[in-house]
């Protein structure tokens, strides 16, 4: 037996070496995407940006048979190139590690030109692929092993937003370049990153129970998956406390604090590491960062939350089917609570749009008119699950982040329009603004003109860029942005079930 276990991992490891060899003798993708590649398509020409199969991280045969049938579905060549394009990216270029072991496979997704795992990146990254995992078992099997990755590094660390590969994996950790102090302490060999962002945590509920919700697969229900969830109970309990003790007025100390040596006041946290105050009454959940990674002003970021209910919600589901009726009944308690938060303190007046839902608040009655680019986001609250497109709150609130009138970050150019953010500046826009604008429109008309600003904003390089300067495409920021491809493939998806006339060939309509 010892001898057998001996060669299991004699091979394990040879298998990820010479994966990670393979991989290293590749074409750099970060240089890759930036340059064009034969053969071209559609009328804006544009390229074919897969690497040859040798160097793909991974295959699935479900797949790339949804990208033929996507492909012969559309009548504009551009968006299906596009599609062709983005659709397995992930899969093709961010599949780090993958270790398919039948009981408890392992993988390591990759954000793109960052060689670190974003819990929630990642979470988004593998989106598009999971209405597919019940025909297909490696798909399967390596979006199982994520769940189960995530959940070894949120039980160690559960404050912390990015990850090193896996011990396991014999693939060298990379040094952040930062000097952070962030308390709880945590293992830089196994942390590449610690900002505290509920809505990574929300992410890796979503992804637990779309993986459960489309392959039925119950052993996702390992002991170590029902600890990481207790594991994040524990933390929305942590930090759903107040700034001050209600019987001293004194303030508590705070269990989550980060200070980084920066000249950049959206990478660190005033009040020497902690945040600004937050009130008592407020039931809802701090977030010391936003999506982006960018600093909250008031921690009471209430896309985050509202993405914390619904999945809450589904979690609920998830643990009943599970047989976990104690942990099913607190997570529905928690999921009432934080909603009940939200309609007390996340809907207020605004002076020119009516009631709407604020960014931020902080329980005082203070509260932020803005949006940013990252989901969770307000505009992509109906993509949550957490509105119907027709709220009327919603329609308000999407009055107002879709207007500089209403939101800061709401950029007008002469090449295009809509919401950045302040990661990268006042002069970007983030074309994943405009994939979850279509995502939450019912009018054809900007559906159709969105689309057309989508795919013109790739500069002709055929892959999603994070970022594009508002008066030339050519101006743009991360060619490899792996999250912005999944989630243009999960709008045409979506565009195919809710409005085909507007992608569809021959229609007569």
């Amino acid at each position: 037996m010892i001898a057998f276990w001996s060669l299991f991992l004699f091979f394990s490891v040879s298998l990820a070496n010479s994966f990670d060899f393979a991989w290293k003798s590749c074409p750099n993708f970060k240089d890759f995407s930036t340059r064009k590649h034969f053969p071209f398509a559609g009328s804006l020409k544009l390229p074919f940006q897969r690497p040859v199969q040798a160097c793909r991280t991974f295959h699935s045969k479900a797949v790339e048979q949804t990208i033929d049938d996507v492909k012969s579905r559309l009548a504009d060549e551009d968006l299906a190139r596009l599609f062709e394009n983005c659709m397995p990216n992930t899969l093709d270029t961010t599949i780090r590690w993958h270790s398919d072991h039948s009981d408890h496979p392992q993988t390591l997704v990759i954000t793109g030109d960052i060689p670190a795992e974003w819990i929630r990146d990642s979470a988004n990254q593998l989106a598009p692929y999971l209405p597919l995992v019940k025909s297909d078992r490696p798909l399967s099997s390596l979006i199982l092993g994520a769940i189960q990755t995530q959940a070894e590094m949120l039980i160690q660390f559960p404050y912390c937003n990015a990850f090193q590969p896996p011990k396991q994996s014999h693939i060298g950790g990379n040094d952040n370049g930062q000097s952070d102090r962030v308390t709880p302490a945590y293992d830089p060999q196994v942390v590449f990153e610690c900002k505290y962002e509920l809505d990574s945590l929300a992410a890796f509920l979503k992804l637990s129970y779309n993986y459960w919700l489309y392959s039925k697969d119950s052993s996702i229900f390992s002991a170590k998956w029902v600890s990481t969830i207790q594991v994040i109970f524990r933390v929305l309990e942590e930090q759903s406390t107040p700034t001050f003790d209600e019987d001293t007025g004194f303030p508590k100390n705070p269990v989550y604090t980060f200070l980084r040596q920066t000249d950049s006041g959206t990478e660190t946290l005033g009040l020497s590491g902690r945040g600004f105050p937050l009130n008592k009454n407020s039931s809802l959940i701090r977030t010391a960062f936003r999506p982006s990674d960018d600093t909250s002003i008031l921690q009471y970021l209430i896309p985050a939350n509202a993405m914390m209910v619904v999945e809450l919600s589904h979690l609920h589901e998830m643990l009943q089917a599970a047989g976990h009726a104690d942990l099913a009944k607190l997570a529905m308690s928690w999921a009432r609570r934080i909603s009940n938060g939200i309609r007390e303190h996340g809907i207020v007046d605004h002076p020119k749009f009516g009631k709407v839902y604020a960014y931020e608040v902080d329980g005082y009655g203070s509260a932020i008119f803005m949006d940013d680019a990252n989901i969770p986001s307000l505009l992509s609250l109906p993509y949550l699950g957490y509105v119907e497109r027709d709220d009327p709150v919603y329609l308000n609130t999407r009055k107002m982040i879709l207007s500089p009138e209403g939101n800061p970050y709401f950029l007008k150019g002469t090449v295009i329009s809509g919401i950045g953010g302040p990661h990268i500046g006042l002069r970007n826009v983030w074309p994943m603004s405009l994939i979850v604008q279509a995502f939450t429109s019912d009018d054809d008309d900007e559906i159709r003109s969105l689309l057309n600003t989508i795919k013109h904003s790739t500069n002709s390089l055929g892959l999603m860029h994070e970022s594009v300067d508002i008066t030339s495409f050519a101006r743009y920021t991360r060619s490899w942005f792996s999250w912005a491809n999944s989630l243009y493939s999960e709008l045409i998806l979506d565009l195919l079930e809710r409005k085909p006339h507007l992608l569809k060939k021959n229609h007569s309509g």
